[in-house]
């Protein structure tokens, strides 16, 4: 069973930076993709940011700019830089992680309070 333990969070003031990290229990190599998704109150969970196993990236349209995902290949550790953090990044983040098999694994997920 594959382990997503996420850190960082909380509250942040408009125009802040935070960064989430989420650690897995195996290699991430052996993942197709890791990343983040959100959900904001009322809302449907929509996809933040994904590295890929070749190191390529996606963002969803709202942070393409502001925010910046990395990974650190020796922990096992994807990185999600934010930056000038608006009220609407309000929301609870999810770290995801699909195998190759297309198994997809969740972490408990993370709240982070843009506001002033």
């Amino acid at each position: 069973q594959v382990q997503l333990v996420e850190s960082g969070g909380g509250l942040v003031q408009p125009g802040g930076t935070m960064r989430l990290s989420c650690t897995a229990s195996r290699s991430i190599f052996s993942f197709n993709a890791m990343g983040w998704y959100r959900q904001a109150p009322g809302d449907q969970l929509e996809l933040v940011a994904l590295i890929h196993r070749i190191g390529s990236s996606t963002y969803a349209d709202s942070v393409t700019g502001r925010f910046t995902i990395s990974r650190d290949n020796a922990n096992n550790t994807v990185h999600l830089q934010m930056t000038n953090l608006k009220p609407e990044d309000t929301a609870v983040y999810y770290c995801n992680a699909n195998d190759l098999s297309g198994r997809g694994y969740w972490g408990k997920g993370t709240l982070i309070t843009v506001s002033s």
